[in-house]
């Protein structure tokens, strides 16, 4: 299914169109069921996320379309935001935070498999073409799983710097790819 066609399917489900739902949730649960399964590390609760996930997807279609992402990339983030949020409502003590560590599967997850597939040639060079620190922000971020607070420390830029550093890097990747 073509990027085009799945946002037809988030533009019908905006107008509460319950075939095209349908068809999205076919056709997109399997990817997102792994971005929640890699950040929670839980099947049950990653099953339990991607249904509130697609209940949020039927709730707030509509933005999509004010957005500047891809209609995948649309998903996947509502997905990951919405696994880290069920993180933070763990609330666990602060004594735990060590935990949080271990978030983060080193196991291959659905994006590094795709990155794997016939793709990786065309993604590898378009990270080439990004400088080294936002090429490396960008693979921390949606290959490792780590949070944007770590990767501003790590490469030592302010919060707002680095999601302004992400948010133009997947600009400029989309437009390579598109190319």
């Amino acid at each position: 299914m073509t990027p085009e066609d799945i946002a037809r399917l988030i533009v019908r489900t905006s107008l509460k169109d319950r075939a095209a739902f349908d068809l999205l949730y076919r056709q997109t649960s399997a990817k997102l069921f792994g971005v929640c399964l890699r950040v929670l590390s839980d099947r049950a609760e990653a099953e339990e996320a991607l249904q509130e996930v697609f209940v949020k997807v039927w709730t707030k279609a509509d933005r999509f379309a004010v957005s500047e992402l891809s209609p995948m990339s649309w998903l996947i983030a509502v997905a990951r935001n919405h696994a880290i949020d069920r993180i933070r409502a763990r609330r666990r003590p602060a004594a735990d935070i060590d935990a949080a560590l271990d978030v983060a599967d080193p196991a291959p997850g659905p994006e590094a498999m795709a990155v794997a597939g016939g793709e990786a040639d065309r993604i590898h060079r378009c990270l080439e073409e990004l400088e080294q620190d936002r090429a490396d922000a960008v693979r921390g971020a949606y290959l490792k799983g780590e949070s944007y607070v770590e990767l501003a420390e790590r490469h030592g830029v302010p919060l707002n710097t680095m999601r302004t550093w992400l948010r133009r890097s997947l600009i400029r990747l989309r437009e390579c790819l598109e190319r």
